[in-house]
């Protein structure tokens, strides 16, 4: 998709703001959408006008866009424009839609759009109430676990994700064979720990992978692991909750056949939207969900939940997918590598800091994570969160899971600046010894 579209890019710290443009954002107060690409513009020039396409709170500094993507004005527009309409045609439209508009091909149109941005077709594609409901139907649905069958994951891993794994061992008697990912998180050593452990589980059948970590922001090699594991006859549910939308994006390019996505973080769709990609020659291999008829068996939506869902956040979908092919992918995930760049190399030198991922290219994107000295508790680090709020008004996230410990969670989005980033550096230099 993103070679249709071209962007006007810049050099230099101004290039990291030529991010928006197009027909459907809404302009800044000044400037136009021609401004935001002004020669010369400082980065914090830009980032004042790019801003302006968001109307959030900024009485506190969120650096937590790893948990919901705000929409832009445009998008929050068309939501509710959406929300207004079905409201006004309720029940006539949710049971068999209104005249010329049938219901389905309406969804369908939401279903296209997100098929065409992963690369995949329209019946390899069902629409969820999120990463979490998607991941959670292919895994505890997988056909072809048998007892004594073992499934893996490990610590980078996301707790509900893992939940459902653990769930396989109750459910269908499979064993669980969980590991932890060695410190420093170098490209060697993920491969290396992903070898070891399918070499050493001579009856996995099943192996949980995240695509970009929620805890500590790692991107591990994924087309790599996945070969892996299939060379070995283990099949792959990769957890893209995470990657849709902050980075470039192809099912060819990882290799699963099995993918479960959120679409309210990274595309900033509204909240209570993602999607399941199953290859269409497996579709027979995730079952229908608690024997789900609504839709036939040869269909992808019977893998996921019925009910009453949030058609209105459904129908925005296409609306955030146009905002952000006019931003483009390549450029938006330059952009927030360099927003996580800017205060990574700002705080290097506290001694004693520990920053979670190791600058190899290719690991890391808008998400990282630090460990302050002498946080080694739950406790301590739920402690730094409220400091940092409570004193800084800057929310960053404190996270469990890594087998190392602790740690504190850093994710910059599209609205935040440099000042603010400089607000966090201050707050972990003067904090460096508080916890000691």
């Amino acid at each position: 998709m993103t070679n249709r579209r071209q962007f006007l890019v810049g050099a230099g710290a101004a290039s990291m703001g030529t991010l928006l443009a197009g027909r459907t954002l809404a302009a800044p107060a000044q400037g136009g959408l021609g401004g935001l690409f002004e020669a010369g513009l400082s980065f914090e020039q830009t980032q004042q006008r790019l801003s302006a396409f968001y109307e959030i709170d900024r009485s506190v500094v969120n650096f937590d866009a790893a948990y919901y993507g705000a929409m832009t004005k445009s998008v929050h527009a068309a939501y509710l424009d959406k929300v207004a309409w079905v409201n006004r045609y309720n029940s006539t439209f949710l049971r068999s839609g209104v005249p010329g508009m049938p219901r389905d091909q309406e969804l369908d149109k939401s279903r296209t759009a997100v098929a065409d941005l992963i690369g995949a077709s329209l019946d390899e594609v069902a629409l969820s109430g999120g990463g979490t409901e998607g991941l959670y139907a292919l895994i505890t649905n997988y056909a072809l676990l048998k007892a004594g069958d073992a499934v893996i994951y490990c610590d980078v891993d996301y707790d509900e994700m893992q939940f459902a794994m653990d769930y396989l061992e109750q459910s269908r008697g499979a064993r669980v064979v969980r590991f932890s990912l060695p410190e420093p998180h170098t490209r060697a050593n993920i491969l290396a720990a992903y070898e070891k452990v399918l070499k050493e589980t001579p009856r996995a059948r099943l192996l949980l992978l995240t695509h970009v970590s929620n805890r500590n922001g790692l991107i591990p090699p994924v087309k790599e692991i996945v070969a892996m594991a299939k060379a070995r006859g283990v099949d792959v549910i990769l957890d893209s909750a995470q990657a849709v939308g902050q980075m470039p994006f192809n099912v060819a390019d990882t290799g699963a056949d099995f993918i479960g996505f959120s679409l309210h973080k990274w595309l900033a769709a509204p909240l209570g939207t993602g999607g399941i990609f199953i290859r269409k020659s497996r579709l027979a291999d995730i079952q229908p969900w608690l024997g789900n008829r609504i839709h036939s068996a040869d269909d992808i939506r019977s893998r996921i939940p019925t009910g009453t869902v949030d058609f209105a956040a459904r129908l925005t979908i296409p609306a955030a997918l146009e905002a952000q092919a006019t931003i483009g992918i390549e450029r938006k995930f330059a952009h927030l590598k360099s927003l996580r760049n800017y205060w990574i190399s700002r705080v290097r030198d506290v001694p004693g800091l520990q920053l979670m991922l190791p600058d190899e290219p290719g690991n890391y994107g808008a998400i990282s994570a630090f460990r302050l000295p002498g946080v080694d508790s739950p406790a301590k680090a739920k402690s730094a969160q409220a400091l940092f709020m409570e004193k800084y008004k800057l929310l960053v996230v404190a996270k469990a899971g890594l087998a190392s410990g602790m740690v504190l969670r850093v994710t910059p989005a599209l609205f935040n600046t440099s000042v603010e980033l400089d607000r966090l550096v201050a707050a972990i230099h003067q904090e460096r010894r508080t916890f000691v």
